[in-house]
């Protein structure tokens, strides 16, 4: 199956991109990691470099590279002679990687705790506002957004190099299955309290509560992810 012209909410997320754009190649990397995670291009499916050209206003070098990343990070399979396609990643798959990263985001959600600043502090309080009025409001696509937002953040001010690489790749593998979680209201209502209780941990500056509130959130979205392929098995 070719790739399907990306929505126009995703397309709008950022400006179009010409070959002498500072910053082209990371923008469209960004922007097929977000169509594969939303799941506008299925598992299996071909990306073709034509379409993806078109699709962002990218050139065909650009979206190669990108393409190339993404390889890198899990989430496309490059074929032999014959291009590359969204990988597959199975809810067993997903179930691992996820055991994996209670450790390891553990480990960041503490370190962050650990030396925060008043001033990120601040930060992390209006990120909780802006994710518990999200899903108030029923706006599911901007708490998976914020959700992401929050990923990112607890990586990047945890200063652990290793540790951030890890998740970055580990996290991109994953993220689909929790989208497609992230989307259902009843557990947005759950998640958002998961969430809660990490910010409110690193909030007390307490690195234990850090990472047992980490490690309750990834448990219960493995049940979660258990619960749901269950029902839709039968």
């Amino acid at each position: 199956m070719a790739a399907a012209p990306v929505n126009e909410a995703t397309a709008a997320a950022l400006p179009a991109v010409g070959p002498s754009e500072g910053g082209a190649q990371s923008r469209v990397t960004d922007l097929i990691r977000d169509a594969i995670v939303r799941g506008e291009y299925a598992p299996n499916q071909r990306l073709i470099e034509a379409d993806l050209s078109a699709a962002f206003s990218a050139s065909r070098a650009t979206v190669r590279t990108a393409l190339l990343e993404l390889a890198g990070e899990g989430l496309v399979e490059r074929l032999p002679n014959k291009g590359s396609r969204v990988r597959a990643i199975s809810v067993d798959e997903a179930i691992e990687i996820l055991e994996v990263r209670i450790g390891v985001e553990g480990l960041c959600a503490a370190k962050v705790a650990e030396h925060l600043t008043d001033e990120q502090a601040a930060e992390f309080s209006r990120l909780r506002a802006d994710m518990v009025a999200s899903v108030e409001e029923g706006d599911l696509v901007e708490y998976s957004r914020l959700n992401r937002a929050l990923d990112v953040r607890v990586r990047e001010l945890s200063h652990h190099a290793t540790a951030s690489d890890v998740l970055a790749r580990l996290h991109a593998q994953s993220v689909r299955h929790q989208f497609r979680l992230s989307s259902r209201p009843a557990r947005a209502k759950v998640s958002v309290l998961e969430h809660t209780a990490i910010i409110d941990a690193i909030l007390a500056r307490d690195p234990e509560a850090a990472e047992r509130a980490v490690r309750a959130h990834l448990l219960s979205v493995i049940e979660a992810l258990r619960e749901v392929t269950a029902r839709e098995a039968v």
